[in-house]
């Protein structure tokens, strides 16, 4: 599409921060192999905790919400959905899984697009798995209440053929190695986004694209470590870098330099690091749970309450959590500021 054009992309500046951040996710790719022939027990407890953090996070973003035990159960299928943001939950669980199960055997078409969006909505009453039938337009509510347009996508009339175009360039690109596909899979997911070629679901659609495009690049990480949770804790820089890099769009005078930068230094990178931080925990000897527990308490820039670290660390029970709390108090690493389960806590 607008991006995905090979004298664009030839012509898009690459600073050296970019390419040293490009080598080091390659070289994390290559410790990530060694981990899954090392310590296959440590990450599949990272499995099960990405996968509600995952569907947790990816919804929150777009404002669906539900109690952490009942996402639990929901991804676990013990429960069924009692409403509608139980039901979009259930949908993104559903996609989750595919891609995380077959990824290997998805070609990356319009087609599937089309099939993953129809799942997403499947426990709804609305029809999912069609392009938009009207026109729509990306907003930001103002502090004032007032809406402001930040985007105009491509018009509804023209999504189809909008589309097939994106996925012609995109695997012509991908099937000649003429663009280093860490930077394809972003300027793929800038273009279906400026596009939005649904009335709804954009955003969940895209991570879930994101998780499919890596995995066939051989990047695996989202199995492990929650990319949209990466995304929720970093949203302003998502949020900004996307728009910065949607100005033009239409015009093909974009710069694409933003949101790359965002993509694989912030979103991609921070993964990999949290990735190995929680790896290296547990090879010094701590639980995988407590490594994950203590990891969180350590990157929280602000006080945090238990509900907190459970939805950091989903896996984990209750009475670890509390303890390991105890703990790190008596140790003089924790600071608790108040009584009761929604007492406040703060590094030292």
């Amino acid at each position: 599409m607008k991006s995905l054009n090979s004298e664009y992309l030839q012509k898009q500046p690459i600073t050296h921060n970019l390419l040293q951040t490009i080598r080091r996710i390659a070289e994390y790719k290559g410790k990530q192999d060694l981990y899954k022939e090392q310590s296959p027990q440590i990450l599949e407890t990272l499995r099960q905790a990405a996968i509600i953090q995952s569907t947790e996070s990816s919804n929150r973003l777009e404002g669906i919400t539900a109690p952490l035990e009942r996402i639990k159960d929901l991804v676990a299928k013990k429960t069924t959905p009692r409403n509608r943001s139980e039901q979009e939950i259930a949908g993104y669980r559903d996609v989750l899984n595919t891609i995380h199960a077959n990824h290997a055997d998805i070609p990356f078409t319009t087609g599937v697009v089309l099939q993953f969006h129809r799942d997403l909505y499947q426990f709804l009453p609305a029809e999912g798995g069609k392009w938009k039938p009207a026109d729509n337009e990306i907003t930001e509510i103002q502090p004032d209440g007032t809406k402001v347009v930040r985007f105009y996508p491509v018009p509804a009339h023209q999504t189809p053929d909008a589309m097939d175009t994106l996925h012609e360039q995109f695997a012509e690109l991908w099937q000649s190695g003429e663009i280093e596909p860490l930077l394809l899979i972003p300027t793929y997911i800038l273009d279906f986004l400026c596009i939005h070629p649904f009335l709804d679901g954009n955003g969940r659609m895209a991570r879930l694209l994101t998780l499919l495009l890596l995995y066939k690049t051989g990047y695996e990480l989202g199995r492990y470590i929650s990319l949209e949770q990466m995304i929720e804790q970093t949203k302003e820089g998502y949020y900004d870098s996307l728009y910065t890099s949607s100005q033009g769009w239409h015009e093909m005078q974009h710069a694409i330099l933003p949101w790359w930068e965002y993509f694989l230094g912030v979103m991609l990178f921070g993964s990999y690091q949290k990735f190995e931080r929680r790896v290296g925990l547990i090879a010094t000897g701590r639980g995988t749970k407590t490594a994950m527990v203590l990891d969180a308490i350590g990157h929280f820039r602000s006080d945090f309450t238990i509900r907190d670290l459970q939805e950091s660390c989903p896996h984990v029970g209750i009475d670890l959590i509390r303890r390991i709390l105890r703990e790190q108090k008596n140790m003089g690493k924790l600071k608790c500021l108040g009584r009761g389960p929604n007492a406040k806590w703060r590094n030292r």
